[in-house]
Parts: C-alpha cells; structure tokens; sequence
C-alpha cells in the first residue's frame, strides 16, 4: 500500500441536492430541491447522469426526492467522515482538517498536527474558507456491493442529522449498520436567516412503506446469511480504516478542483446581500463569545468589589 495515500471506498458516482452553473462568466453552485445522481464523468454541461437517475426520476413523478440505499459499514465513522476543512482555492489541494481540536496542516515543513480552534478562532480560515465537510458512502443497487455513490455536503443541517440518524441506527440495531434497508431522503425547512426561503437537506430514514421493526427483522436474517456465505464484515471494516489511516487528506488534488468549484467557492467580489450576510454571519460567533467573556470579567469585578 502506498503510503501518504488515503484509501477511500470505490465510487461509482456522485449524489447531489445542487449543481455548479456558468453565471456572468463565472461558475457558480446552485442548490436544488432534489436530488440528482451522476456519473464520475463530465460532459460539456457537467456531470454526466448515471442510469439510476433516471429510473428513480421517472418512479417520483420527475423529481427523486428518496433514494433507497444501504450502508457499506456498521462503524458509522467509516460510513460518513465529517471535519472542518480547508481547501486552496486556486489548485484545489486540500490545505488543512480538523475536528475543533486538532487538525493535519500543509506548512512549509511538510504536514504538521497542531491545535485546532474551530473556524471561528483560527486566522486561517476567515472568510469561509474553511467549512464543515462531510462525505457520505453509500450503496446503490445490489449489482456492486463494495462500489459506493458519494453525497459531498459542507450543510450544517445534513450533516448534523446524519451523524444523529448513523449514531441511533446503530445503537437500535446493535451494531448492524450494514444491514438496514435505509433510504435517503430530502426534507425543507425555512429559518430567519433564509429569509423564508426553503433550504434543503438530507435525512436518513428506513426505507418508505418499512416499519423500523422490519428492518430490524431484515438486518438480522441478512446478517446471517453474509455469515453463512463467509462475508466478513469485521475484517472489511479493518481494512477501511487502516485505508483511511493511510494519508492526511481524504481528497486528492484532482478532487479537490470540483469540490472547491462546488462547495467552496470565491467570494461574490460585486459585495450583493447574500455575500455580505455570510461574510457578516461567519464573524458573529467570535463576537458573541468577546461579549460573554466581558459579561463574565464585570461580573468578577462587581463582586470583589
């Protein structure tokens, strides 16, 4: 095995809930109230569909809203690995992760683990160039059941309900992630700061028309026919994560050309409302913490005195 190589579950394609448009002559990510999955292949207009996108299109009336899938590990880390990251802009290479506490970073000296302080404290990451980041494997079909379609998200909203959905999955099941017959779902919800406007994320929920008690009937006479044909889950689960202990950075440069173009792009230079707003939210968090503190400091004064 290469070493410095991060080794990451086969992908077959992509899923989306948004797309990269030209806009003013310039590209530019653009959400969407669906999902679409795509190839590994671009095109002159961009990624190319995978033939399952139009099956599940054509099954939901146009829109695929619900994709049935299943998971390739019980262990939901290896399942869905999200951390604060750091891209440069310009090639793409991933520069630095954390976790809020510490992180692998680029320097001059070659990569180095030092503290991490979350994008709000760390001087590095101003201007939303570092986000949350999460990459979810999941499997499509029953033709390959190694090779994986991979959701990208930097939404705070899908990844904090699927780390939540992974974690009591598993812990209900005992431990048989791998097992369920699970489905991801697209759910809307509108705040304060979308103005009204509907923002969309991704759930994950047992599959449409199965009662949670089913699927926990099915996870375990499934897991024990994979026993009795000698499917190995543990020493499949050993091997992933040995092949993401392998490197720093799970994305290569090449990779990381589409994920800054669709997930971290430049900020708008023309300054409009919604640029202004994120550059405005980023920085509110350092502030609300300045003010605590100075409440907490006239707080100890008041009382020495």
């Amino acid at each position: 095995m290469l070493k410095g190589l991060v080794i990451t579950p086969p992908v077959l394609g992509r899923i989306s809930i948004g797309k990269v448009v030209e806009k003013a002559g310039k590209r530019l990510p653009e959400k969407d109230d669906q999902f679409t999955i795509t190839s590994q292949v671009q095109g002159a207009e961009g990624w190319l569909p995978h033939p399952f996108d139009e099956g599940f299109r054509k099954a939901q009336g146009g829109k695929i809203r619900a994709i049935p899938i299943r998971l390739l590990f019980n262990d939901p880390d290896l399942n869905f690995r999200a951390e604060y990251a750091l891209f440069d802009r310009r090639s793409g290479r991933p520069v630095c992760v954390g976790n809020g506490e510490s992180c692998k970073r680029r320097t001059e000296s070659g990569v180095q683990s030092l503290p991490c302080p979350s994008p709000e404290g760390c001087t590095l990451a101003q201007n939303g160039a570092c986000k949350p980041y999460g990459r979810l494997n999941v499997l499509i079909g029953d033709d390959d059941p190694l090779g994986s379609f991979v959701f990208r998200t930097t939404g705070f909203n899908s990844i904090r309900t699927l780390s939540a959905r992974l974690a009591y999955f598993q812990a209900i099941s005992g431990n048989r992630l791998a097992y369920l017959p699970l489905e991801l779902r697209l759910r809307g919800k509108s705040t304060r700061q979308s103005m009204g406007t509907p923002i969309y994320y991704v759930d994950l929920t047992v599959r449409s028309g199965v009662s949670v008690e089913d699927a926990l009937t099915e996870a375990k006479r499934l897991e024990a026919d994979r026993q009795e044909a000698g499917f190995d889950q543990v020493a499949l689960e050993t091997a992933a994560r040995q092949g993401f202990s392998n490197g720093a950075f799970e994305e290569s440069e090449e990779e990381g050309d589409s994920v800054v173009e669709e997930f971290y792009p430049e900020a708008d230079a023309s300054g409009d409302a919604g640029s202004a707003l994120s550059s405005e939210m980023a920085t509110l968090p350092s502030l609300v913490s300045k003010l605590e503190d100075q409440v907490v400091r006239l707080g100890r004064e008041t009382s020495a005195v």
